[in-house]
């Protein structure tokens, strides 16, 4: 029994290893507007413990940034909109905040990232003309102290610098945003080979149109996904359409090599009565599924080659927040430390929870134990633990509505045997998996699925790669 545990472990680092080099990243968002969290050095323990290796900060606070030295986590700073009219104006303001607040800290505390601003023309233009100049300057203080390769600069813009989102492909920016900021700061990322901020929140927009939008779609959930009138793609989440739709108004104007960081995404445990889908259970199903989708999966439909970076909000409820209910409970901690909800956070906790540890589930994820590459090919299988109801419905789905080819797992015929459901429902899904192009989501089936990197192993069944 212990050689077979010792195995299984790893064949699971090896799994984890693979995965992480096709998905994407998880980091965290760590508000301070609150009078009762731990001291940032418990921080940087809590964050260390739950595996987590980034986090965004909304200033420079330096004992925020000592606290964070020699940790191995990095950290995306602010530079909070208020110092925009001065950046912009004065280069020795830039100069000198940059020594200040930058390299004072780094690279003891590995500072990856300066968010110039923040959703800076959300609801008021006043400080829009501020914007890319600041960020001209902040960039070439950086550059004086040879940090410009090391360090990104961007600025977080809302959703709402979207004229257009629906239908996906016709996603474009407000007219009166494009040409004083939206052109001159893509032009600016792709000069300095940086990527654009986006703050995308699935919550409001189907707290805002409940009776229009799949809250199953909103939570990553099975469901029969939306199909793109422009473009003809199937999109399984809310999250990916947002995303895509950024990038459509990207590629309208021509800027189809910036990439995108997801730098606040999230769901409220609470609410009030109007917020529509706020509760600990949607928050969890949201954010459990987005790491899942992130760390275990490439890209968006219209980007499938790219990996995403996500940034969760956010680390704990904020109990001076000002507005609705929901402001001061987007936390996955409590500031006590103790989760809100128990969700994983890395590739570990997911692969543990998908796989089922010590059940019948370790020749699927190897090839009778090898640990060979398989260039990059992967598969989908059923999760053995999720319960016979789950599994049978999920594998209802995929040979009904889903259109998977179940016709190799009828009786007599090559893949009946074994006759077992999880068997059955793992070509099922398999099948829906290729044949809608490992697209994000796919393999998923409200959890009863996960990616594999190696040929699953159900008798002498083979399952393919492609239709």
């Amino acid at each position: 029994m212990a050689s077979l545990t010792f195995t299984f472990f790893l064949m699971l680092i090896s799994l984890s290893a693979s995965l992480s080099e096709a998905g994407g990243s998880i980091g965290v968002n760590y508000g301070r507007v609150a009078n009762d969290l731990p001291p940032p050095s418990k921080v940087v323990e809590l964050l260390k413990n739950q595996g987590l290796n980034r986090v965004k900060l909304y200033d420079t606070d330096a004992n925020v940034l000592t606290a964070f030295a020699n940790s191995g986590i990095k950290v995306v700073v602010a530079m909070p909109n208020e110092l925009l009219s001065s950046a912009a104006a004065d280069q020795s303001f830039t100069d000198a905040w940059v020594k200040a607040n930058i390299s004072t800290f780094h690279p003891a505390t590995q500072i990856e990232a300066i968010a110039v601003g923040n959703e800076v023309f959300a609801n008021s233009n006043t400080t829009t003309k501020f914007l890319v100049p600041a960020m001209n300057n902040v960039y070439a203080s950086l550059t004086k102290l040879n940090l410009d390769k090391d360090i990104k600069i961007s600025s977080p813009i809302a959703l709402s610098a979207l004229e257009t989102s629906f239908p996906i492909s016709s996603g474009s920016f407000k007219p009166d945003l494009v040409e004083p900021v939206i052109e001159p700061m893509l032009n600016f990322l792709r000069r300095t080979g940086s990527y654009l901020m986006v703050n995308a929140y699935p919550f409001f927009a189907y707290s805002d149109n409940s009776d229009q939008i799949s809250l199953d779609y909103a939570l990553f959930k099975q469901n029969p996904g939306v199909v793109d009138s422009g473009n003809g793609l199937r999109y399984m989440n809310l999250l990916d359409a947002q995303i895509d739709a950024v990038y459509a108004a990207m590629s309208a104007l021509n800027y189809n090599d910036v990439k995108i960081t997801v730098t606040e995404t999230g769901w409220p445990s609470k609410g009030d009565s109007n917020e529509i889908g706020a509760g600990e259970d949607n928050a969890a199903s949201y954010n459990g599924n987005l790491v899942k989708r992130v760390l275990t999966e490439t890209g968006t439909p219209l980007r499938p080659n790219d990996t995403l970076t996500v940034f969760l909000f956010a680390l704990f409820n904020e109990n001076q927040k000002p507005g609705p209910t929901s402001e001061r409970n987007y936390g996955l901690f409590y500031p006590s430390e103790e989760k809100v909800y128990d969700i994983p956070l890395t590739l570990t906790e997911v692969n543990v929870n998908s796989s089922g540890v010590g059940k019948s589930q370790v020749p699927v994820n190897g090839n009778n134990g090898s640990t060979t590459s398989y260039n990059g090919e992967t598969w989908c299988v059923a999760s053995g633990n999720v319960g016979k109801e789950k599994l049978q419905g999920a594998l209802d789905y995929a040979c009904g509505e889903g259109g998977a080819d179940c016709t190799p797992i009828q009786e007599g015929a090559t893949c009946y045997n074994p006759n077992t459901l999880e068997a059955h429902a793992s070509y099922a899904f398999n099948s829906y998996y290729q044949k809608n192009s490992r697209a994000s989501g796919t393999c998923y089936f409200a959890g009863a699925a996960y990616v594999v990197t190696h040929p699953p192993k159900y008798g002498k069944c083979e399952f393919p790669t492609g239709y």
